[in-house]
């Protein structure tokens, strides 16, 4: 018997030591050769403030509204659709989106008396937000326009490169916008290049209030622009991701992609709704393709799905179904016309504030920059070694390259931002 217990034992320990190796083995990663991605330069700005624990500290880096308490802000519009749709269904969309919810978006851009929207030129689906929409019309071009170059300016939004990318377009250039010397626009260098890039390139534009310069091409000076595109035979891609947060006016807003529309230009536009409803998190968005003709823009849209199905199917209800609530309810968009106009008039007025609070510090330097840009952010024209000295000493928080969101100044603290510029501009 206790031959035959020690032959059990061995035979045990035999084939435990043969599954040794096979168990080991389960554990082996599968992801030693991915490398660390490099940190979020906005995320690590806004870390870097929450572990900040001076009281006077200001954080001029997030791309989010702010009422003049430096609290997040919900529309009294959004509120009360809210409300109305609290026994919603939830029910998946159509792949293209919420029906209403287009037409809306549509409406809004074009105006609704355009002539696009009146010949069913347009392809309009819901997307999740401007982002999703500038993916899936880089995939879109790159599938059926695939030997042209993308043109963006310089500077653009830091994520339009990446995304772009992603979708395919690799063949990405820049034009001359921004012209640092007087903190406003080189429309010389942007006219210049856009007239000789290749024929037929694609041409990112922003529609209003520029991300991250706050600097905006003037009525005439989009005009020129369009003429120059048409005659080149361009494709004009519009991100408009301000409309009605810029100037307080949404149709003023909306005057570049009309002019373009207007002068016969087949236009892209990707909008998000997150800055001007207020509904970062609900990821609500459109892309819309002007197509020649109905049939084309049937074409178009029968492809469109096809891509979204395989990407995410459809797009989530609840933002959507909010902003066409408020765009198709007359009174709810009276309420959302006042509200955004109030938001950006405290941008504005922020804008002002910062520069007589710079003048009354004895700044000598010309801040009219500050008020001439529009729109969320300011290229205040600080240096790095000078965005550097307000972080450590004076503890407010902004991009390297001086980028500020005026939706984080404050009439409680403008002016300690005012004075600790010119502390390190003197």
């Amino acid at each position: 018997m206790l031959r035959f217990s020690n032959a059990c034992a061995r035979l045990a320990f035999a084939r435990k030591s043969a599954l040794a190796p096979a168990a080991v083995a389960q554990h082996r990663s599968l992801w030693s050769h991915v490398e660390a991605g490099p940190p979020d330069p906005i995320l690590g700005l806004t870390q870097a403030f929450l572990h900040d624990t001076n009281p006077k500290k200001i954080n001029l880096g997030v791309g989010a509204y702010r009422d003049d308490n430096n609290k997040p802000h919900v529309l009294q519009c959004v509120k009360e659709a809210s409300r109305r749709l609290q026994d919603e269904n939830l029910e998946y969309l159509p792949i293209v989106g919420l029906p209403a919810f287009n037409k809306a978006a549509a409406e809004l851009v074009f105006g609704a008396d355009s002539p696009v929207l009146k010949e069913n030129r347009n392809v309009t689906i819901q997307s999740l937000s401007g982002t999703g929409a500038l993916r899936l019309i880089g995939e879109f071009l790159a599938r059926y326009q695939p030997d042209r170059k993308l043109l963006m300016p310089n500077p653009t939004w830091a994520n339009h490169a990446p995304t772009f990318k992603a979708g395919g377009l690799a063949d990405q250039d820049s034009y001359r916008y921004y012209d640092p010397s007087t903190c406003g626009l080189d429309f010389d260098g942007f006219a210049e290049d856009i007239d000789r890039a290749a024929e037929g390139s694609i041409v990112l534009l922003h529609a209003c209030a520029h991300n991250p310069t706050g600097v905006d091409p003037s009525a005439d000076q989009w005009k020129e622009i369009s003429a120059i595109m048409k005659k080149r035979n361009h494709i004009a891609l519009f991100d408009s991701a301000y409309q009605g947060f810029a100037s307080g006016d949404c149709d003023r807003d909306a005057q570049a992609v009309r002019q373009f529309v207007n002068d016969g230009h087949n236009v892209i536009v990707c909008q998000s709704f997150a800055k001007n409803f207020g509904l970062y998190g609900t990821r609500t968005g459109a892309l819309t393709i002007v197509a020649a003709n109905e049939a084309e823009a049937e074409r178009v849209s029968s492809q469109l799905k096809i891509h979204i199905r395989s990407m995410y199917s459809n797009p989530p209800c609840h933002g959507s179904r909010i902003v066409a609530e408020v765009l198709n309810d007359p009174e709810l968009n009276k309420l959302w016309l006042r509200e955004v106009k109030s938001m950006a008039d405290r941008i504005i007025s922020m804008r002002h504030t910062l520069v007589d609070n710079l003048d009354a510090a004895g700044s000598t330097r010309d801040w009219k920059h500050i008020t001439d840009q529009i729109g969320m952010f300011t290229f205040t024209g600080l240096k790095p070694d000078e965005v550097d000295r307000l972080r450590e000493e004076y503890h407010i928080y902004m991009t390297k390259n001086g980028r500020v969101s005026v939706a984080g100044i404050t009439t409680s603290n403008v002016k300690y931002l005012a004075d600790s510029i010119h502390e390190v501009t003197k």
